[in-house]
């Protein structure tokens, strides 16, 4: 990924896992109520002047309800030009997608920026959640996040939730989402059947 990133081919891959999630996700969405897809923007993508244009083409070509649409952007990626990045996360907002900060907690953001972000929701960093009942600080930083998320009105979603503990203890938190390898592991289009899936949340 970093030397994809650096070498620009980023941005076709990217284009074109774009295209193809909102393809997936707009056949799931023919059969009935179907789960949202996320796509993950690299920084050469959010960068972009065309990505506003690109997401809107990807959406009108799949057909996909742009609510079942949400692009995760990393917190470092974020504050990289903050201001020219809440221009076009409102622009993004304005197709009607959802937002997503992931890996939050590892990057710089300052609260004053994250009130300025149209954003939806924060993904709490894995290597935080993998210490939560076990490492003091780890619990401390989740628990930070949720109340934070919650005091701004944004959801929260787990990252690499691998146990029992950790799951019980983020609703505890309050915590409303959590995907990771205790749900299932990743598996390719043909295996999955969301909308017969049993949630273990």
């Amino acid at each position: 990924m970093p030397l994809a990133e650096e070498t620009g081919i980023i941005v076709p891959v990217g284009g074109w896992m774009l295209t193809e999630a909102c393809r997936q996700a707009a056949t799931w969405a023919g059969n009935g109520d179907a789960p949202a897809v996320s796509v993950n923007l690299s920084a050469r993508q959010l960068g972009r002047p065309k990505l506003v244009d690109d997401v809107d083409q990807a959406l009108r070509e799949s057909g996909l309800d742009p609510d079942r649409l949400w692009l995760e952007i990393t917190e470092s990626v974020l504050m990289e030009d903050a201001d020219t990045t809440v221009v076009t996360l409102e622009r993004l907002r304005a197709l009607g997608v959802h937002l997503s900060v992931d890996d939050f907690g590892t990057g710089y953001s300052s609260l004053a920026y994250l009130r300025r972000f149209p954003v939806d929701a924060l993904k709490v960093d894995r290597s935080f959640v993998a210490g939560l009942g076990e490492d003091a600080e780890d619990s401390a930083i989740v628990e930070a996040v949720v109340s934070m998320a919650h005091s701004l009105h944004l959801s929260v979603v787990a990252e690499g939730v691998e146990t029992d503990e950790q799951l019980a203890r983020l609703r505890e938190l309050g915590c409303e989402l959590a995907q990771g390898f205790y749900f299932a592991a990743p598996v390719p289009p043909a295996a999955l059947h969301p909308l017969g899936a049993q949630s273990r949340w």
